[in-house]
């Protein structure tokens, strides 16, 4: 029996007394290894704040080129949004008594959402409303982060240009246009065309952002490089932003094909407007966006034509808010009834 024992451990074989004690210590050790426990038995080494933070640096280019193009005031609109986002969800935080957690970023993406979505030349005090709705109604009122069913930034979006309409269609040129100055208000690309039936568009004007609009609007150059840096770190499905852009391009170019006179064509819908900043961080929100494959699918190509509708036949010059909070509505549907059939599980009769 004695033998048996001593050859469970090489270091015990030679019998030293010294080699069975360091056996003995590493005993617990070993047995603290060993967790029993539910799944999943697999951990990634991802986290909230990790994921976030990366969304973050990710929407670094966009912001970048908001400030190249209209100046330190995008800057200071991009910090305004933030800092009242994070102070909201702080209150909200201690009055419901729950755990602070302002530090894993989800309220500075909402708060640079927020600013993307705004002109540069919006007010301070709309800019404070707007994330104080996004986040208080938008995320808190549901429960916090994982249990909100809009988008909290789009949300905001929608509230502000439900409460400012024209403060928030008041779009100021870019530094950048010859003999712009600033502060000289203009309309963007999609609302010339859609008011005016202007069809002097520059589409590499619009692609690398010399275009008045948005923060978020300007340079869909900056916003693909964040949203293909987000890719490559496996955050976002491809599924996602391919298919919403496919569906606007798709279904714009029946419009364009029919009369290109009138309709212009889909690389103009893909570069105007928020179609770019909607595609690659808000159709992609972990929370609000289907998580099967099959409710993937129809969620982005449902939420791409009513884009497309909602431009060419809507009041609004613009789509993209009005088309993801819709579909965001029927997320929990989507859910629920494409989830695929499990291997093996059949169904229960009527008896």
């Amino acid at each position: 029996m004695d033998q048996k024992t001593t050859t469970n451990t090489p270091e015990s074989a030679t019998g030293r007394p010294e080699a069975r004690e360091a056996a003995v210590a590493e005993a617990p050790a070993a047995a603290a290894k060993l967790i029993v426990s539910t799944s999943p038995h697999f951990m990634a080494e991802e986290s909230i704040p990790k994921i976030m933070h990366t969304v973050v640096m990710a929407l670094m280019p966009a912001a970048a080129a908001s400030v190249y193009f209209f100046g330190w005031r995008a800057l200071f609109l991009i910090i305004v949004c933030v800092a009242s986002c994070l102070a909201t969800e702080y209150a909200f935080q201690r009055i419901r008594r729950k755990p602070i957690k302002i530090h894993d970023g989800s309220a500075v993406i909402t708060g640079m959402l927020l600013a993307m979505t705004l002109p540069a030349g919006f007010p301070v005090y709309g800019a404070v409303l707007g994330s104080v709705f996004a986040i208080g109604a938008g995320k808190e009122l549901f429960g916090g982060l994982g249990y909100n069913i809009f988008n909290p930034a789009l949300l905001g979006r929608a509230f502000l240009m439900a409460t400012y309409p024209v403060l928030t269609t008041t779009w100021v040129e870019p530094r950048t246009v010859e003999k712009a100055v600033d502060a000289v208000t203009a309309a963007t690309p999609i609302a010339l065309w859609k008011f005016e039936g202007s069809m002097d568009f520059n589409l590499l004007d619009m692609f690398l952002g010399n275009t008045a609009g948005s923060l978020g609007e300007t340079s869909a150059l900056a916003i693909i490089i964040g949203g293909l840096y987000l890719r490559y770190k496996g955050y976002i499905n491809w599924k996602l932003p391919l298919g919403y852009l496919g569906a606007i391009a798709a279904f714009s170019a029946i419009f364009w094909l029919a009369n290109p006179a009138k309709y212009p064509n889909p690389l103009f819908h893909l570069f105007a407007g928020g179609a770019m900043l909607g595609a690659w961080f808000m159709v992609t929100d972990m929370v609000t966006s289907p998580t099967t494959s099959l409710g993937q699918w129809i969620f982005v190509i449902a939420a791409g034509l009513m884009a497309v509708v909602i431009r060419i036949f809507g009041g609004l010059p613009e789509g993209v808010m009005y088309s993801i909070l819709f579909m965001n509505a029927f997320v929990p549907l989507l859910n629920k009834h494409t989830r695929p059939r499990v291997f093996g599980a059949v169904k229960a009769g009527k008896g």
